[in-house]
């Protein structure tokens, strides 16, 4: 299943612990079938079928393809010096 470094644990608590949102709130990751990039966004909540993916206190929802291809992975995160969060994947150990 997919983990998380303690980077992206934080700034996935960031991005979805808002005032406004909800507490179901988390990150989702989506996968096209065709080209296997992903799109990641904020969430409520997750989709019917979603995995989900609980650590430190962040939320990740997985679609069923980025399920399957990140099954094996490590989600790093990082933000750039202009303040946009940057994502990356990694094998585990």
């Amino acid at each position: 299943m997919l983990t998380l470094t303690e980077n992206a644990s934080t700034i996935v608590k960031n991005i979805t612990h808002q005032p406004e949102a909800p507490d179901t709130a988390g990150l989702r990751i989506t996968s096209d079938d065709a080209s296997q990039t992903f799109e990641v966004t904020a969430a409520p909540t997750a989709h019917p079928g979603d995995r989900v993916v609980e650590q430190d206190g962040a939320t990740v929802y997985l679609d069923e393809r980025a399920a399957e291809l990140l099954d094996d992975k490590i989600l790093d995160a990082a933000v750039d010096p202009e303040g946009r969060v940057e994502f990356a994947l990694g094998p585990q150990a």
